[in-house]
């Protein structure tokens, strides 16, 4: 192993939430309240009436489809501060959750802080005490009820997500005998950890529908849950949520002012993690299967997408449009301003970015006219009031979006069909969009990070033409573009890992790329498939593949480009599939002068000066715990 060099840890990171399908019918009168394009359900009945309307074929059970969230309101006390000293000792320098905006905390499964990581494995809660790596050794397993999913760590405080199930009964119009129901609930579990080896159980939060995503500001944190129309004979069930088995709050329901064809139950609460007494509040909305969500600090994005009527006129096929509504937050409330709409769909919560009191959006239109398909890409800038001041259209013709990075008054914009172009998009004059240079060069990028204000990093594919002139992807690719000549970006350097099928949970999840700048680490999971020979053929040249588990670290710089610095194996040989094995690495994090590298089934511990392997902790993992009973939508 080469000799690594020294390190400290910036997470860059994102938000990330994905989607919901509407197909629109005729416009509806409101409701008893507008807000906006939102129309606020005056009552139960009406909330029937319209489902029985325009729910098409929904008629029964728990919903599972996924989105991201938005949030309520409460008022927030601080809670006593701890009496327990602070652990020591720490590491004076560790990694957070990679985040897409700085301030706004995204849930993940793993957390820490310097001196304890908090780790979702199976269906339990583990503490490990990892700082100093030597010692490391887990203090505490809570078994979570339930299928915990995602946590937030604010001081002595831990909130575990959990999805599970309820049984119970309700009185129904017209029944003299109460009727069983289940309900898919996700239940806010908030634990006391000033003692790591006994966690405390002091609040459970109960919102019906399954988990989707949470963000927190502070200490209050916005959760979403999802649920499709649950029917009780002809009655509906509409979201609850609780505290600790307390009467049921029914939040208000709104929905959007044109009906969609299929619709989801989509409830946004805000409560604090210190607070015990406060109320939870919370927001239910109506949209359909394609919705994005984008947060800043001070504003609420929710994108989703609608099939209406022909924009453009010479594109009479095309009928998709981005609805997008935002909402204003601020200390744990939520107010509704303004919606807009935009051609084109988007890729994912990385499309949307706010910059000064602009939101820019970033989108792919794909339809068809009597000639054929089409597909393309454009660039918008909205104001606060959701109105399009900015346009840049038709980009990359027949071409789709696989990576959008804002970055300042830049886009950075990345398409890919066969060939792999990467745009600079100057966003200064949000007036005035325009493209200022693009790269073309064999692969694409399925993420990029920005190294600083001159250079991008991006995380994708190769791909080389075949013998039939198409394309073949090939194995895992890291980049560097030069574009402080946003006119003529440039390739500094590129490295590609393993063979066809070789993967990395750093492709679908920002969480899992961990670049620190100031400490020259770039650590990426890797999946790899790996050539062997196969000496038992009597066929010369002939061989097999095996999978690599571990993770890749580099350090990276504009002179020198990329430079292995080590690899950290969790399993060196294993099944050809990548997809969901245990050995697979999923995050990376550092302690001062350690890098720990996580899968499912164990934390390792790597010196960051000299790449030795300092030590190994496995977790309570079992493989019965993980299947997911719910569908992902």
């Amino acid at each position: 192993m080469r000799k690594w060099s020294p390190v400290l840890v910036v997470v860059l990171g994102s938000l990330v939430i994905a989607a919901i399908i509407g197909t629109a019918l005729a416009s509806e009168d409101a409701g008893d309240e507008t807000q906006g394009d939102l129309l606020k359900f005056s009552s139960k009945d009406e909330v029937e009436a319209f489902l029985k309307e325009h729910a098409q074929g929904v008629k029964s059970g728990n919903g599972y489809p996924r989105m991201p969230g938005t949030t309520g309101q409460e008022t927030v006390m601080d809670a006593p501060a701890p009496t327990s000293a602070p652990p020591a000792p720490s590491a004076r320098d560790y990694s957070t959750t990679n985040v897409q905006v700085e301030g706004v905390d995204e849930a993940d499964f793993l957390k820490n802080d310097g001196r304890y990581i908090y780790v979702i494995s199976g269906d339990s809660l583990t503490i490990l005490e990892a700082f100093p790596a030597e010692d490391a050794k887990i203090v505490s397993e809570t078994r979570i009820e339930g299928i915990p999913t995602a946590l937030f760590l604010s001081g002595d405080r831990l909130v575990v997500f959990a999805t599970g199930t309820e049984d119970h009964t309700t009185s129904v119009k017209g029944s003299a005998t109460p009727i069983p129901v289940q309900r898919v609930v996700t239940h806010a579990y908030i634990y006391d950890i000033g003692d790591r080896s006994e966690p405390e159980l002091v609040r459970a939060q109960t919102f019906t529908g399954s988990y989707y995503d949470a963000r927190m500001i502070g200490d209050n944190v916005y959760a979403l849950t999802q649920e499709a129309p649950v029917w009780i004979r002809d009655e509906i069930a509409l979201p609850e949520v609780r505290t600790d088995g307390g009467d049921p709050i029914l939040p208000d329901v709104y929905r959007p002012g044109t009906p969609l064809q299929n619709y989801v139950f989509y409830t946004a609460s805000a409560f604090s993690v210190r607070n015990d007494r406060a109320t939870p509040d919370a927001e239910t909305f109506l949209l359909g299967y394609d919705t994005t969500l984008f947060a800043s600090q001070k504003n609420l994005y929710i994108g989703y997408r609608y099939m209406g009527a022909a924009t453009m006129p010479d594109y009479a096929g095309s009928r998709e449009e981005t609805i997008v509504h935002r909402f204003a937050i601020d200390d744990g409330r939520i107010d509704y301003k303004a919606m807009g709409r935009v051609p084109g769909h988007l890729l994912n919560q990385f499309s949307l970015d706010e910059y000064g009191e602009n939101l820019r959006v970033a989108t792919t239109v794909e339809g068809w006219t009597r000639e054929g398909s089409f597909q393309y890409n454009n660039v918008y800038v909205l104001d606060p009031a959701m109105e399009v001041i900015g346009t840049l259209e038709h980009i990359a013709p027949d071409e789709r979006i696989y990576a959008a990075r804002f970055v300042g008054d830049r886009l950075y914009l990345v398409t890919f069909k066969q060939i792999d172009p990467l745009f600079v998009i100057d966003l200064s004059d949000p007036k005035h969009p325009g493209i200022l240079g693009k790269l073309k060069i064999p692969g694409y990028s399925d993420y990029l990070h920005p190294y600083d204000a001159d250079h991008i990093i991006g995380v994708g594919k190769e791909t080389s033409e075949n013998d039939w002139g198409g394309v073949s992807v090939e194995g895992l690719k890291i980049a560097l573009f030069d574009v402080s000549d946003v006119n003529n970006p440039t390739l500094i350097d590129t490295v590609v890992i393993g063979e066809p099928g070789t993967d990395s949970e750093a492709l679908r999840d920002h969480k899992a790329f961990l670049f620190v700048k100031e400490k020259n680490l770039l650590a990426i999971p890797v999946s790899e498939i790996r050539r062997v020979e196969n000496r038992e053929s009597k066929y010369p040249g002939s061989y097999g593949t095996t999978t690599w588990q571990g993770a890749y670290a580099y350090s990276v710089n504009p002179a020198e480009g990329f430079v292995l610095q080590g690899t950290v194996a969790h399993a060196e040989k294993g099944s050809p599939y990548t997809w969901d094995s245990p050995d697979a690495v999923r995050r990376s994090l550092f302690m001062d002068d350690t890098l720990y590298t996580v899968s499912k089934r164990s934390v390792v511990m790597t010196g960051l000066d000299d790449g030795s392997r300092i030590n190994e902790v496995l977790l309570p993992y079992r493989w019965e715990t993980y299947p997911t009973p719910y569908p992902v939508w």
